[in-house]
């Protein structure tokens, strides 16, 4: 996909990232007032932060496809990508800070449950909750499978994950509604055991891309490269690979080795065509340095 095109179609995104972050706050902020008022509902409570938690990660998605266009200056040579993967871990912190008060609210209503008030009111906000999370996630897996941002893709899954919670909210408030009020302490469990397990993953990838790591993923990539440069023809045989994440996009270096009487003119149509098939094997890809050394005759 041209950069023109992938770039319009990462702004169509930031948008529906943008809308997402004040639908889910707005809807948080009333699940919270509704669970500590007037339901006294831990699930409802827990549910609000989620969808709270959810917000700050389409925000921190937001920021990124804005630093995405901007380009780089005198100051950051590789561009403002990896502010998304710092405000990542800020977020995280606060959702796991967050999950521990849900996980405290819930052992107390486990030890000593209470009745939840008006139960399917709270039930039908979440439900409410549930179908808007699940239609914005969906569009945004879409965007981010036509961008092929992984962030946006993140930022979906993420989406779909707080309209199951609000769905697991529902179910608690139902059951307690029949007088079963242990249900709201267990779907406080799941929630802030959700919202740990994603504040603990998400601290860990943006710490491996912050201090250039490469995973599992990013080792098949520079395999896949190495095997595209391999089989051009005037390639003796590539040598090294390497790869980093910034943010959405990735960053890397090929070594190639050619004939020491070959061109600049044989040399530059070569590393065009790595950059072609790097970039349509691996479309995260933006800038691939690839650089010529002279193979030793036999």
């Amino acid at each position: 996909m041209p950069e023109k095109d992938r770039k319009t179609i990462a702004s169509k995104a930031q948008n529906v990232a943008g809308f997402t972050v004040f639908i889910l706050v707005v809807l948080g902020i009333i699940q919270i007032i509704l669970g500590e008022t007037i339901s006294k509902s831990v699930a409802l409570t827990a549910n609000g932060i989620d969808c709270i938690g959810d917000g700050f990660v389409s925000g921190i998605v937001w920021v990124g496809l804005r630093f995405f266009r901007k380009p780089a200056d005198h100051k950051f040579h590789y561009g403002y990508y990896k502010f998304e993967n710092l405000a990542a871990i800020a977020a995280a912190i606060v959702m796991i800070v967050l999950a521990i008060f849900i996980g405290y609210r819930s052992y107390l209503q486990l030890t000593d449950p209470h009745e939840i008030k008006v139960p399917i009111l709270g039930a039908t906000v979440a439900l409410i909750a549930a179908l808007i999370a699940w239609g914005l996630g969906i569009k945004k897996y879409f965007e981010g499978k036509q961008s092929n941002l992984s962030s946006v893709k993140l930022d979906a899954i993420n989406t779909i994950k707080d309209g199951t919670a609000s769905f697991l909210a529902v179910i608690a408030l139902v059951l307690s509604s029949y007088g079963y009020p242990v249900a709201d302490a267990v779907v406080g469990f799941i929630i802030g055991g959700i919202i740990l397990s994603i504040g603990f993953a998400t601290i860990k990838e943006s710490s491996y891309i912050l201090v250039d790591a490469c995973d599992t993923e990013c080792m098949e990539q520079g395999q896949v490269i190495r095997g595209l440069a391999d089989k051009i023809e005037g390639v003796g045989f590539a040598h090294v690979v390497r790869l980093r994440r910034s943010g959405p996009i990735i960053q890397g270096e090929v070594e190639i080795h050619v004939p020491a009487d070959m061109s600049i003119a044989e040399v530059d149509k070569i590393r065009s065509e790595i950059n072609r098939l790097a970039k349509e094997r691996v479309p995260d890809i933006e800038r691939l340095t690839v650089v010529a050394l002279p193979q030793k005759k036999e």
